[in-house]
């Protein structure tokens, strides 16, 4: 299938695809070590830039983003990294007066600001000495006419945590103790000098390694939020795309999902309030930036690794791949906790690239069907499914006299101000469902496509499982 229809919101999703791509194709055919370094020529060749001034300086970003393709810096622990050779073209940003200066006589903004970093023209008109200013937003906040106003990069306004800070040589840097990695800044970035690690290679290590050797199989443990991606053919056909890749199996996350939604109806039942676990970022959010609320985190393991756990329980020698939409996804299979139980961790970006480093066409496959989770576990993909499971929970073991009220948090500033309610006693509710991309997993930076209509979609997908109740039955996995 030709890369001109492929379904890509950014012509940025599509550089990665083809670096990614072409590094899995080496991979598959034992090649890399010998053509990495030609992997930039091969994506560019001739001596004509698609992208940036020289053709030089662009095959220069590609040899970082391969790099990035094959595990990153194994220095750094964050999957979320920046490209600082393509991170040059961002203004500095800060706070600037713009034309709707009138040059007034009150100069209200040289009052108030506190390191004297403003000062004035012929004209009048105000002007801001960067080396002075410390960006506190004083001087915007009085100005009659708005004419003062903070320009952010991308990437800054995009972290809501704000990680991202602008280093010495003007380049975006990420503070690790503030980053939660749910990669709002990897989608956002217009040049793509921000990305996050791929393990790729850990995924194609373990399916070559599985081909012709009975010891073990290998499983895809497929996120829910797959329903709204690959519009250009049927999720059958992916599945099997998966199966002629060298998968043995393929298995709804959503079946763990199920069994989560019952241990947190339990679990909030018993201690009468409880913040949800299934999104890793918000997990991640609580910890760095509300620890005195860890107490309250659900003590339920997220769908992924319940699923991993399921199926290594019944099969020890099974190794466990997730694919999803989520970059966070990464760093929670490192957790020691975890790591039994996921063996490695590839996006929906990564998925496509692996398809297509086959030459698998799914589009001319038959349909297969995956183990069926319950309506319930499959709309855990967007905002508001983990409360609506929880509440289904809570019926179907007897417990729908429990006071349930939920606090459906979509996007990180509503996660910000729920925790922070809760950390000033101010919350009413007493069940915080989290998710810091906002529509929830169909918002993830590894997704292909992102838009309002993936919310029908996963709710098609929930409709057409032939659950439509949870049950709490542990599911068999073939």
């Amino acid at each position: 299938m030709s890369d001109k229809i492929r379904k890509f919101d950014t012509k940025i999703q599509h550089l990665k695809y083809k670096v990614l791509r072409e590094v899995a194709r080496q991979a598959w055919s034992n090649t890399l070590q010998e053509t990495v370094l030609d992997i930039p020529k091969m994506i560019v060749p001739g001596k004509t830039p698609t992208m940036r001034c020289c053709v030089y300086k662009e095959r220069a970003i590609l040899a970082e983003r391969v790099k990035l393709a094959m595990g990153g810096s194994k220095s750094n622990p964050n999957v979320i990294e920046v490209i600082g050779i393509a991170c040059d073209e961002c203004p500095a940003g800060g706070y600037e007066v713009s034309d709707a200066c009138r040059g007034c006589l009150a100069h209200r903004c040289e009052d108030v600001c506190p390191r004297g970093a403003i000062r004035f023209d012929h004209n009048h008109v105000a002007h801001i000495d960067k080396s002075k200013c410390i960006e506190c937003g004083a001087c915007a906040k009085v100005c009659p006419y708005t004419a003062i106003v903070n320009r952010k990069r991308p990437c800054q306004n995009a972290c809501k945590v704000k990680a991202i800070v602008i280093n010495d040589d003007k380049e975006a840097s990420i503070d690790n103790s503030k980053c939660i990695e749910c990669g709002a800044c990897v989608y956002q970035c217009p040049f793509g000098a921000i990305s996050d690690k791929s393990y790729i290679l850990n995924a194609i290590d373990l399916i070559k390694k599985s081909e012709g050797n009975s010891r073990y199989k290998v499983y895809a443990v497929v996120a829910p939020a797959i329903a709204t991606q690959f519009s250009y053919a049927k999720l059958g056909q992916v599945i099997t795309g998966l199966h002629r890749m060298g998968f043995y199996g393929a298995v709804e996350v959503a079946l763990g999902a199920d069994l989560v939604a019952m241990e947190e109806a339990k679990e909030l039942a018993e201690k009468g309030f409880l913040t949800s676990s299934c999104c890793p970022a918000f997990v991640e959010y609580i910890k760095k930036g509300f620890p005195a609320l860890v107490e309250h985190l659900s003590s339920s393991p997220s769908p992924m690794a319940r699923v991993g756990r399921l199926i290594k329980e019944k099969d020890p020698t099974a190794r466990v791949v997730f694919i999803g939409p989520c970059t966070a996804k990464k760093v929670e299979a490192q957790r020691v906790e975890v790591r039994p139980w996921i063996d490695a961790v590839i996006t929906f970006e990564e998925l496509q690239a692996l398809l297509d480093s086959r030459d698998i066409d799914v589009t001319v496959l038959e349909e297969t069907p995956m183990e069926d989770a319950s309506y319930f576990g499959r709309v855990l993909a967007r905002t508001g499914g983990l409360s609506e499971a929880v509440s289904e929970a809570l019926r179907e073991q007897g417990m729908e006299t429990f006071d349930f009220r939920p606090e459906v948090c979509d996007g990180i500033e509503a996660c910000r101000v729920a925790l922070l309610k809760k950390s000033k006693n101010l919350l009413t509710a007493n069940f915080v469902e989290g998710m810091v991309c906002n529509g929830g997993c169909i918002g993830g930076a590894g997704c292909l496509m992102h838009g309002e209509k993936n919310r029908s979609k996963v709710d098609l997908h929930g409709k057409d499982a032939k659950k439509q109740r949870i049950d709490g039955q542990e599911p068999s996995v073939k």
